[in-house]
């Protein structure tokens, strides 16, 4: 199936739909937030995820597609002027070209609007015609979430923990270096001050390639139009007596400076406006990183769940003037990549940190889930030497096929959390692997949107009670 084909198919399902923007301050919107940390997939998430609604062949466990209550599904022009359209036709045309290719990443925030016909089910329904329902999809930076947990810190605490942090990673040894050889109390100057900050930018790069997940502030990893402003060109350092024109005290300021201009924006303009919230998390990647990485990734996990707790940041509790997100999912992100056999496993580490990550936001709100699925399945199943159950694909980097076998994931994700939380350098029964597998070449029936692996299952935990 080429992208002309899919384009045509939408083109069906809107003949008819004659009142397609009639009514459009009374049709019920729901606002899907989709963020994820540490090359989750989300481009691909999305993408796929439209595919499969507008195409519903693949969608069993999506109740309102298994029972027929969606009678068309279609795009329409996104409803904010002023944030970037989700390029879904391009992305698309990537994955389902002669030659697949992965589609570019999140770099800033965009959206897109996807309608349905929708027959309303029970009482109401059985007397009651077709709505109109809008699914408003909200793409944004994982890392750019993680930065709330910056407005409860002024810049001596954020500083503190961010070297302390720092002090236990390898890919930060440059950028201390760089801090042990200077005086925080000597005289500001922008030579200085941008060679801090592009050190500790590139730590933050080489620390998420590397499998963790809370490398903030955000923004150092897309400046986007910000790079190179004073606004990201601070970092932290030790604690001093200093004076107003020193180092340090400008750093402080200028951390001041992206709290209020950068991170509190932000939450007013987009975050304030998600109804649910899906949150990709690779926690593969984690493990193959090792102990430390796990626990990171747990840690960050909880600072997601507390920025839906806005009760805590009077600022942002008047913006939200009540409203809260209703449902909040944990999605371990690439399945595929392992056996069926190991699923459960993997959702169940999952489930495990996202209990973790409540307990440690203190979070009592939104309802939570967790499961693993893969938004576009990359292998298929097989067996390698003595049998063990594995996947193969085709690899990313040199495009050869290759069957894979990553290890095997406890059972019981408790003692595998217990040793992250040790402080452990490696794993005491093995390694986990990882791999990078491409997109494979996919010939759907009509009908059919990319094959997944739960992904409708994901969909009707989030936004199933507003299909019908």
């Amino acid at each position: 199936m080429v992208l002309s084909t899919v384009v045509t198919q939408v083109g069906r399902t809107v003949e008819g739909v004659t009142d397609l923007v009639t009514a459009p301050f009374t049709d019920p919107v729901v606002r899907l937030g989709v963020t994820g940390l540490s090359r989750a997939g989300k481009t691909v998430f999305i993408t796929s995820l439209v595919a499969n609604l507008l195409n519903r062949g693949r969608m069993p466990q999506l109740a309102a597609a298994a029972t027929g209550s969606i009678s068309a599904a279609f795009l329409q022009p996104q409803p904010d002027d002023t944030v970037a359209r989700f390029n879904y036709e391009a992305h698309l045309d990537a994955l389902l070209g002669p030659d697949p290719k992965w589609p570019d990443g999140t770099s800033t925030v965009s959206e897109l609007r996807l309608s349905f016909r929708v027959q309303p089910s029970g009482f109401i329904g059985s007397f009651s015609g077709p709505q109109t329902l809008h699914l408003d999809i909200i793409d944004y930076p994982g890392e750019w979430l993680l930065d709330l947990a910056l407005l409860d810190k002024d810049y001596d605490t954020w500083a503190a923990e961010a070297l302390t942090k720092a002090q236990a990673r390898p890919q930060a040894a440059a950028y201390l270096a760089a801090v042990a050889d200077l005086d925080p109390a000597q005289k500001f100057d922008d030579v200085t001050a941008g060679r801090l900050a592009e050190l500790y930018a590139s730590y933050l790069q080489t620390a998420r390639a590397d499998g963790y997940a809370d490398c903030t502030p955000g923004r150092f990893l897309l400046p986007g139009d910000l790079a190179g402003s004073p606004a990201l060109t601070f970092a932290p350092l030790p604690a001093a007596d200093t004076g107003r024109s020193s180092l340090r005290r400008e750093m402080a300021r200028r951390y001041a400076a992206y709290q209020s201009r950068v991170v509190k924006p932000f939450f007013r303009d987009h975050f304030s406006k998600i109804d649910r919230q899906i949150v990709l998390v690779d926690v593969l990647k984690a493990l193959s990183h090792g102990p430390r990485a796990v626990a990171d990734l747990e840690d960050a996990m909880g600072d997601i769940l507390a920025a839906f707790r806005p009760g805590r940041n009077g600022w942002l509790n008047e913006i939200l003037l009540g409203k809260r997100v209703d449902r909040i999912l944990f999605a371990a992100t690439k399945a595929d990549h392992l056996h069926h056999s190991q699923h459960p496993a993997l959702a169940a580490l999952a489930e495990a940190m996202a209990l973790s990550a409540r307990d440690k936001a203190n979070f009592n709100g939104a309802q939570t889930a967790a499961m693993a699925i893969a938004a576009l399945r990359t292998t298929t199943e097989t067996e390698v030497a003595d049998g063990l159950p594995a996947v193969q694909g085709t690899l990313l980097d040199s495009g050869k096929p290759a069957a894979f076998y990553p290890g095997t994931l406890p059972a019981s994700p408790a003692g595998l959390l217990a040793e992250a939380r040790s402080g452990a350098d490696e794993w005491e029964d093995g390694d986990f692997a990882a791999m990078r597998f491409a997109p494979p070449k996919m010939d759907m029936a009509a009908g059919e949107g990319p094959p997944h692996i739960r992904l409708d299952k994901a969909l009707q935990f989030l936004v199933g009670d507003k299909l019908g």
